[in-house]
């Protein structure tokens, strides 16, 4: 059966969704749900995700919706291991990635910083909400890196979804230009993970319609 995943190529939660099939070696089709245009909130894409959002992946002959449980759902199937085996050490990946999915990705989403720049009256540009928020939540991840100790991964040698959700983020933080020489532990974390093959080719320049190859 198909696997098919309602993306939108500059989506940070659709880059974590990418990254996790490929890892676990998954074909999927890409079918681009265009945020920009109102396609998220057309009466078709609705019966497939009624909150309107990205991502969506029909797989196993069900919809799964938010990329976390999208992400936990591959791993539980045995398709990848994106979470390591003792309670302790799950706990801390999954407080890393909630740390990006749940804290800096909502106040940053494209919805939240468009309604910030309206609600002002223009005061607030977009880039001064990224590069206000983004940082913050880089802050707390670069303590938490360096607290560990210095790994090739964030929390060991394995990328898990903790770095997933690390690597998209960071795409984000250099969209908006914010700057990242603050941060040496996860620079040098993201530095090792775009090396992988799996997080290459779900970068979002492959998906880009504009840019589109391979």
């Amino acid at each position: 059966m198909k696997i098919v995943l309602h993306d939108f190529w500059r989506s940070s939660a659709c880059y974590r969704v990418r990254i996790a099939l490929n890892m676990a070696g998954l074909d999927f089709e890409s079918r681009t749900v265009d945020l920009l245009a109102g396609c998220q909130s057309s009466e078709a894409y609705l019966r497939i995700h009624p909150q309107g959002l990205v991502p969506a992946l029909e797989i196993d002959g069900i919809v799964l919706t938010q990329s976390l449980a999208i992400i936990e759902y591959l791993h539980e199937k045995g398709h990848c291991r994106v979470l390591p085996g003792g309670p302790e050490a799950r706990a801390r990946h999954r407080a890393l990635a909630y740390a990006v999915a749940m804290e800096i990705h909502p106040v940053c989403n494209l919805r939240v910083a468009q309604h910030a720049n309206r609600a002002s009256g223009g005061a607030i540009t977009m880039h001064e909400w990224m590069q206000k928020f983004i940082p913050l939540g880089l802050q707390a991840f670069e303590q938490v890196l360096t607290e560990s100790g210095q790994a090739r991964y964030c929390l060991g040698d394995t990328p898990g979804m903790a770095d997933i959700c690390l690597v998209a983020q960071i795409y984000n933080a250099r969209r908006w230009k914010v700057s990242l020489d603050n941060y040496p532990s996860v620079m040098s974390v993201v530095h090792e993970l775009e090396q992988l093959d799996a997080i290459a080719r779900a970068h979002p320049d492959h998906f880009n319609p504009e840019n589109r190859y391979g």
